[in-house]
């Protein structure tokens, strides 16, 4: 089972520091602190702080999926045949080795999992689909929603 996230407290120059972050994460100290309305060592050492605390979990580039062939994008459904507590362990685990499936939420519904798949189009979805969605532990069964239009996407 997961273990609950501590709730960190954040104040107002925490909460405008992640808001900038968020929109550049390559922003300058010195612009930031600009920004946030404080002096660049202060600034820095809140950054620090909230790194050391999981808060900010990383920096990563941002890519244009279409820019690489990757604009197809699916949601699966996916209903397992154990709800057990090893078993959605071993699904889990095995979900992290598909490099295709972006994103992968437990859903309180009449099925399982929800599983973001990112591929380069139909063709690839279905192999995706065919030889390790499905072959997943205790894949009872999946339902796939294929995406027209992204409408908004927030950044990771």
């Amino acid at each position: 089972m997961m273990e609950a996230s501590k709730t960190v407290e954040l104040d107002d120059f925490d909460r405008k520091i992640l808001a900038i972050l968020r929109k550049d994460g390559r922003i300058t100290f010195t612009d930031l602190a600009q920004q946030v309305g404080l002096s660049k060592t202060p600034c820095q050492q809140r950054v620090r702080r909230l790194v050391e605390q999981g808060v900010i979990s990383g920096f990563a580039a941002i890519v244009d999926p279409a820019k690489v062939g990757l604009d197809h994008v699916a949601f699966a459904e996916v209903r397992l045949s154990d709800t057990r507590e090893a078993a959605l362990r071993e699904f889990n685990a095995a979900v992290r080795r598909i490099a295709e499936i972006e994103e992968c939420h437990m859903i309180a519904s009449s099925f399982d999992y929800l599983l973001k798949v990112r591929t380069s189009d139909m063709r690839r979805y279905r192999t995706v689909l065919g030889e390790k969605i499905s072959s997943l532990p205790h894949v009872a069964n999946t339902s796939t929603f294929v995406v027209m239009e992204t409408v908004r996407e927030a950044a990771r």
